[in-house]
C-alpha cells in the first residue's frame, strides 16, 4: 500500500512536523496509531474541522488506526490559540450533548469497523478526575514558563490578559498524547497550524519521559488567495450538521469559490484522483465552472450522502440555468402580504439588521425576480407572487425562495 506519507504531500495538506525522516520510515514500517484531537464546544462539526477528517480518513485508508478525541475535559476549558478573550466555559451536560451530536459526523469521515478501526475517546474520563498537585508536580514539572510563553498561542494574549486556567491547557493536551501513547500506543498527533505549539508540547513530553518515538504534524489551513480562512457565509460559519447549514447553502458555497482555490479544494476536500484533479484545475475562464460544480456535489455528496448532493445541484441549475427544480432551494415562509423588503431580507439573513439591508439596496445588490430593488421601503405584494413564490436575490450568488 502507498505511504501515506506521499498522499498527504501530494494533496497539500502539510504545514510542519516533527522528525520528517523518521516519521516517513515509521509510516513505511507499520500501522501507526494516530489522533486528531476536536474540542466540543458546539453541536456541530464546520469546515475548520473538515481538513482534519479527510487527513484521518486518507490515513485509515493506507492502514493506520485513527483515534478521534473529543475534548470532554479541555473544553471546559477553551484553548487561548487565536483568540482574543477567553472562551465561554460549558456546563458538563452541553458538553456531554455536543459530544454525541459530533459523533454521528464523524462516522461520515472514518470507519469504526475492521482491523484497524476508528475509535472515539473522550478526555473528560482522564481529566476531569486528575488530582491538582500530583498533575503539576509530575507533569508541570516537566514544562518551562518561559518556553510556553514564547509559544505563539499565548503570545498573542498577553497584552489583553491571559488566565493562569488558560495556560493550563498546553499541559492538558500534551498529558493527552501521553495518556493515549500509554493505553492505545498512539505514536502521531494531528492537527491545524494553530496547534502546532500544543502538539509541540505532546510530543516533548512523551520523549522526556524517555521514549523517542512521539511525533506530531499540523497540516495546512483551507484559505482563499487573500489568506483568509475558507468556510464563512454572511449567517456565520458554514457547519455540517444540515440544520445549521441546508445542503443547498452548502453546495452553493463551494460551487462559489473563486478560481484559484479550485485546486487546493479538490485535493484537500475530494477524493478524486490526482489525474482528474490536475485536468479539472486546468480549466479556464467559463470552463473552470464546470469544475465548480464536480467539486461541489463531490463535498457535499461526503457530507451530506448522494441524495442531498443531487438535491442541491438540481435546485443550483434551476436557479442557473432554468434547469432542474427550485424545491431544495433556502426557503422562507412569507406569513402577511404586503411584507417589508427589509424585513424579507433580515429574515433571510442576507443582512443582521434592518440597517445593512438599506445599504445592500442602496449599492444595487438586492434583486427581486430578477428585478433590482432601488427603494428601500418597497413592499412585497401578490404580483410578486405570480407563481406562488419569489425569487429574493442578494448580488450574484445568494439566492432565497419566498413563499406566501
Amino acid at each position: 500500500m502507498e505511504n501515506v506519507f506521499n498522499i498527504l504531500e501530494e494533496r497539500g495538506y502539510i504545514e510542519q512536523l516533527t522528525h520528517p525522516q523518521e516519521m516517513k520510515a515509521l509510516f513505511e514500517k507499520e500501522p501507526v496509531s494516530f489522533y486528531i484531537g476536536i474540542d466540543p464546544t458546539a453541536d456541530s462539526l464546520h469546515v475548520g474541522h473538515f481538513v482534519s477528517l479527510m487527513v484521518a480518513s486518507h490515513m485509515q485508508k493506507c492502514g493506520h488506526k485513527p483515534i478521534i478525541l473529543v475534548g470532554g475535559g479541555t473544553a471546559t476549558i477553551g484553548d487561548p490559540s487565536g483568540k482574543t478573550d477567553m472562551r465561554k466555559m460549558l456546563s458538563r451536560e452541553e458538553l456531554d450533548h455536543n459530544v454525541e451530536c459530533i459523533k454521528k459526523q464523524i462516522e461520515k469521515f472514518v470507519s469504526f469497523e475492521g482491523e484497524n478501526s476508528a475509535i472515539i475517546v473522550n478526555n473528560a474520563d482522564w481529566l476531569l478526575d486528575l488530582k491538582f498537585v500530583d498533575f503539576v508536580r509530575e507533569i508541570g514539572s516537566l514544562f518551562s514558563v518561559n518556553r510556553m510563553l514564547s509559544a505563539e498561542c499565548y503570545k498573542q494574549r498577553m497584552e489583553t490578559g491571559l488566565t493562569f486556567f488558560e495556560m493550563s491547557y498546553m499541559l492538558m493536551q500534551s498529558y493527552d498524547f501521553l495518556y493515549l501513547y500509554n493505553k492505545y500506543g498512539c505514536k502521531l498527533q494531528m492537527g491545524g497550524n494553530d496547534q502546532w505549539s500544543n502538539i509541540i508540547g505532546g510530543v516533548e513530553l512523551i520523549r522526556k519521559i524517555g521514549k523517542e518515538d512521539s511525533f506530531g504534524l499540523t497540516f495546512k489551513l483551507l484559505t482563499t488567495k487573500e489568506g483568509k480562512k475558507m468556510g464563512k457565509t454572511e449567517k456565520g460559519a458554514l457547519w455540517l450538521d444540515p440544520q445549521k447549514t441546508s445542503p443547498y447553502e452548502f453546495y452553493q458555497y463551494w460551487r462559489n469559490v473563486e478560481d484559484a482555490s479550485v485546486e487546493n479544494v479538490l485535493k484537500m476536500l475530494t477524493f478524486l484522483p490526482m489525474e482528474k484533479i490536475k485536468e479539472l484545475s486546468s480549466y479556464r475562464d467559463e470552463k473552470i465552472n464546470e469544475s465548480k460544480k464536480i467539486l461541489a456535489f463531490e463535498i457535499t455528496k461526503l457530507v451530506h450522502g448522494e441524495e442531498e448532493a443531487q438535491k442541491a445541484e438540481e435546485a443550483s441549475n434551476a436557479l442557473f440555468s432554468g434547469q432542474g427544480s427550485l424545491a431544495n432551494m433556502p426557503t422562507i415562509k412569507i406569513e402577511n402580504i404586503p411584507f417589508s423588503i427589509l424585513d424579507a431580507i433580515v429574515l433571510t439573513g442576507m443582512a443582521p439588521s434592518k440597517g445593512q439591508a438599506r445599504i445592500l439596496i442602496n449599492q444595487g445588490g438586492i434583486s427581486l425576480n430578477d428585478e433590482k430593488i432601488a427603494d428601500t421601503n418597497y413592499m412585497l405584494s401578490e404580483k410578486d407572487f405570480s407563481n406562488d413564490y419569489a425569487i429574493l436575490k442578494k448580488g450574484k450568488k445568494v439566492f432565497y425562495k419566498l413563499e406566501k
